[in-house]
């Protein structure tokens, strides 16, 4: 017989492996579309600069969706994901994780909303030009 803990600990494993997976569904399909939008050429999975990019992406998807989704929650609800967050430590990507999770139980239509927030925010993403570093900043 399992632990009374055992299987809602297995659920929110379960419910944050699921995100992990659907977060870099959504980073790497916009990191391709942002290299061929760009004409630059596809990621590649020993390249340090295309991971570093790619965590870039994550982090600032998982910032959104957090800002989106915590807007309008009422302060109760904002406290439980704090919680989460807090509890996970000290790296951000893994704490916004934990965020994502608490979100996911608190709304009854998680899903439809990341898939909802996901769409535009790559579409937004991929309509930006972009930013050019310049040699000569004053010209």
């Amino acid at each position: 017989m399992s632990t009374p803990g055992g299987l809602g600990e297995r659920i929110e494993a379960a419910v944050e492996e699921r995100l992990e997976e659907a977060v870099e569904f959504v980073c790497m399909d916009l990191l391709v579309q942002l290299r061929r939008a760009h004409g630059r050429p596809a990621p590649a999975a020993k390249s340090a600069g295309d991971r570093q990019e790619f965590q870039g992406l994550v982090h600032e998807w998982l910032l959104h969706l957090r800002g989106a989704l915590l807007d309008g929650l009422p302060p109760e609800e904002v406290q439980k994901v704090s919680r989460a967050e807090e509890a996970r430590g000290r790296e951000e990507i893994p704490r916004l994780l934990a965020g994502q999770v608490a979100l996911a139980r608190v709304l009854p239509d998680y899903w439809q909303r990341f898939e909802t927030l996901s769409a535009a925010f790559t579409q937004a993403r991929v309509m930006t030009r972009p930013r050019r570093s310049r040699l000569w900043p004053f010209r």
